[in-house]
């Protein structure tokens, strides 16, 4: 990184992280080897299962997990500038699509999802059969089983009961598809629905996020049963599969629970009381304001320029081919938005021209240049103003370090989305694809569609979803994930789509093979 003080920051929140849930001694990194269990111990599930709930907070931050789903794909870069954001070109293997084994943030974001899994089962392990607390931590373990399944392809299991001395079994892909889906129509029965009780709100496990979630593998099965010699396909996606897609997101739409924010509104999803303002969280981070427990405030800092307000990490930008594919009229674009703009200068969505400060006077570099973001980014050479930069997440003026902002994981305009790719993809059951679509469109200012092509349904999830963790897994399952696109001019070999195993991992759990390719 390119400051000290996100450099100090990483470390005092690193210790405060281990010092509140540290029930499992994570002293190795490396899961497979955790120096002990604490399964059959006094400790309280629900105190574990709290440390699990914890897990999640790793996964706000802009490295690791959310680096390997975004910066690979068509619509992130971190580009260096002079000698900043180098880093030893960790951003830059991502994008090009030139990682190996030995990855700072393949290894890291390993670590932090296998933990995950581990601590998971732990509780499973402690809680009673068939309770609420059981249920809940078959969520939480497939919620992080499903990222190891999507990055690296195969899951290290072992049983909490299992002692320091025995190497975890793999799960293959296939193998951990179906444990995730065991899991989660386990818990699905036990947990509570959404808003009936205390507990039962978008920060925890809930009936609406199993589902979502169940609809989220199997909209993917075709691409984790996939062969894993072909992991880049072509996939066949099963009527069956696509049902169950439409099953699970049907049940999310009945439920009456959810609803698009309407027109002049799609940014409230984000806002700092997102958790009033939004009626499409079904799955975050449940965070208080003046407390918060996730570095949310990462999804501002990392790319705003020095001389705005806050003073930015100036980092990763979008690319222009991505900028250029929305619709003049779509509010997702962004714009001014009241009570930040005006206090800020800047708009909400994508940040292009020249800026603005909180006066509304036109700011300069640090080299007294006007400051001016423009769409051309180099990857390698870059000086600070170059490149579209994102606020998706919105500061909150006066409180940009401790806003109350809901990091979401699930949100209902995907699940109609998904809906609507299943249908397309051959299930039954659901709306008309491109009524769903134009549903989705219509929220957000924009006409619609007369039918609905997969390239269509890609475009949207992209102008829907942007930067928000989910545009890897989309480019490979609509096959586009290989192909080139700015910065990365040549398309990327097969085995790609899938991360290896990291060699530390590989060194110490001999059940482990390398993946394919690599």
């Amino acid at each position: 990184m390119n400051t000290l003080r996100y450099k100090i920051s990483i470390i005092l929140a690193g210790g405060l992280f281990l010092g509140i849930v540290g029930c499992t001694n994570l002293e190795d990194k490396v899961l497979d080897r955790p120096t002990q269990s604490s399964a059959g111990s006094n400790l309280d599930p629900v105190s574990l299962l709290n440390g699990v709930y914890a897990q999640l907070n790793p996964l706000v931050s802009q490295e690791n997990v959310y680096a390997m789903e975004e910066h690979t794909s068509d619509e992130m870069m971190g580009p260096t500038r002079g000698t900043d954001w180098d880093d030893f070109g960790t951003w830059r293997r991502l994008h090009q699509h030139t990682w190996d084994a030995n990855h700072n943030q393949v290894t890291n974001a390993w670590d932090v999802v296998n933990t995950g899994v581990f601590r998971a089962t732990e509780v499973i392990a402690a809680a009673e059969d068939g309770s609420v607390i059981e249920a809940q931590a078959r969520f939480l373990r497939a919620f992080f089983m499903f990222y190891v399944v999507d990055l690296y392809g195969q899951a290290p299991f072992r049983e909490a009961s299992d002692g320091f001395e025995v190497n975890p079994k793999v799960l293959s892909r296939s193998e951990a598809t179906d444990f995730i889906i065991q899991d989660l129509e386990t818990a699905l029965p036990t947990l509570p629905a959404l808003g009936s009780g205390t507990n039962a709100t978008p920060g925890r496990a809930t009936k609406e996020a199993a589902q979502f979630l169940l609809a989220k593998v199997y909209l993917n099965r075709a691409v984790y049963k996939q062969n894993p010699e072909q992991p880049a396909g072509p996939y066949t996606f099963a009527a069956a599969d696509m049902n169950k897609v439409i099953e699970y997101t049907n049940a999310i739409i009945n439920s009456g629970k959810f609803e698009l924010e309407p027109q002049g509104q799609y940014f409230d999803n984000f806002h700092w009381d997102n958790t009033t303002l939004s009626k499409e969280l079904v799955f975050v981070i449940q965070q208080e304001k003046g407390a918060p427990v996730a570095d949310v405030r990462s999804r501002y800092y990392m790319t705003l320029h020095y001389n705005q307000t806050p003073s930015g990490w100036n980092g990763f930008t979008t690319l222009a081919d991505f900028y250029g594919s929305f619709e003049a009229q779509d509010e997702r674009i962004g714009g001014a938005y009241p009570g930040m703009t005006d206090k800020l200068g800047y708009n909400a969505g994508f940040l292009v021209g020249q800026q603005k400060g909180p006066s509304g006077a036109n700011l300069q570099d640090r080299g007294g240049n006007p400051l001016v973001f423009s769409p051309t980014v180099n990857l390698l050479y870059s000086d600070e103003k170059v490149g579209i930069r994102v606020i998706k997440y919105l500061p909150e003026p006066g409180n940009i370090d401790q806003g109350g902002h809901d990091y979401v994981f699930f949100r209902y305009a995907d699940a109609l989305l998904m809906n609507a790719e299943a249908t397309l993809r051959g299930g039954t059951g659901g709306s008309p694809a491109v009524d769903l679509v134009n549903q989705v469109r219509n929220a957000r200012g924009l006409s619609n569609l007369s039918s609905v092509t997969e390239a269509d349904l890609l475009k949207e999830r992209g102008h829907e979803l942007y930067w928000e963790g989910w545009r890897r897994n989309d480019l490979i399952r609509f096959g586009t994930f290989l192909e080139p696109f700015d910065q990365k001019p040549t398309t990327s070999p097969a085995h790609v789509v899938v991360f290896p195993i990291p060699q530390r991992a590989l060194d110490t759990n001999p059940n482990l093979k390398q993946n394919f390719g690599y």
